[in-house]
């Protein structure tokens, strides 16, 4: 399979990902029999995510930490809390940064997460987009098709988080969230080498949904998607309330992760720089609370 290439929106290079479990991904996502087996077990039989999951939370696992910060170069300094302190490697996974290592932009919508992103400023560039003949679909995404129409022209956002990055997700704009609506499934791989198999992933997999009512940006949908052994999405914010851009939402245990961010037409503008990554072949890496677009008035 071909290296997954992006581009670091800090610097603007182009750089090649270090995949955590790539040869695993390569074969469970290859041709052979015994791989599509491995896939299908993985993301369709709870237990096995379960197991994965209970196994991260072992205290053994913390000895894992420290190789794997080597391996990925993963900044230390960002942390809130020193690397030896953590007692299991999901602790670690899920860990909270210092606030002076990720400040919020005064773009009136900034990036929820550290994450890979694609861009779409109409969301018909992705909606009904094929490969290997099959289709995405929003209405199979929000998992209703009458609220699916409000967006019908409007923008999207997708991120990809990957087991090496920070796993809290936040709020990309100030709202008012409503209570997340759960909506069963699998959790197949979010890794392009899975979604290139199979676009329907995002509408397969477990995700959540939550509305975000805003003051001049209408309804936003934020959607998490669960992947490879993540069985459990924790919200932290209290539905109903007020929240600020940038602040924490929620984070993901262990494995593989995504979001959706869906904004109705004519709301938003997203940074063109953002748009011409997408538009190249290419995902964009991001850091949470860097600005993301202007509001479209």
């Amino acid at each position: 399979m071909e290296p997954i290439i992006y581009i670091d929106r800090k610097t603007g290079k182009r750089e090649t990902e270090e995949v955590y479990g790539g040869e695993m991904l390569r074969f469970v996502y290859g041709k052979s029999m015994i791989g599509s087996l491995l896939r299908t077990l993985s993301a369709k039989v709870p237990f096995f995510s379960w197991l994965y999951g209970v196994c991260q939370k072992m205290p053994w696992s913390r000895k894992k930490i420290l190789p794997f910060i080597k391996k990925f170069n993963i900044d230390v300094d960002d942390f809130l809390d020193r690397a030896e302190s953590y007692r299991s490697f999901n602790a670690f996974f899920t860990r909270q940064l210092k606030q002076s290592c990720r400040p919020i932009s005064d773009a009136p919508v900034v990036m929820p997460a550290d994450a890979r992103y694609y861009f779409y400023q109409d969301i018909a560039a992705a909606n009904g987009f094929i490969i290997k003949g099959k289709k995405f679909s929003l209405a199979n995404l929000i998992g209703d098709s009458s609220l699916a129409e409000r967006y019908a022209g409007g923008s999207m956002v997708m991120a990809r988080l990957c087991p090496t990055d920070y796993h809290r997700f936040h709020f990309p704009c100030d709202c008012i969230p409503g209570k997340p609506l759960r909506i069963n499934g699998y959790l197949y791989s979010v890794n392009p080498f899975a979604v290139k198999q199979n676009i329907e992933i995002f509408t397969e997999n477990k995700r959540f949904v939550t509305e975000l009512k805003t003051e001049s940006l209408g309804r936003v949908l934020y959607i998490e998607v669960g992947a490879t052994n993540v069985g459990s999405v924790i919200q932290t914010y209290l539905p109903d309330a007020t929240y600020e851009k940038g602040a924490e939402k929620g984070y993901f245990s262990f494995g593989a992760s995504a979001l959706i961010l869906l904004f109705e037409k004519g709301r938003i503008a997203i940074d063109s720089d953002l748009l011409e990554a997408t538009e190249a072949g290419y995902e964009m890496r991001c850091l949470m609370g860097q600005p993301l677009a202007a509001a479209d008035l």
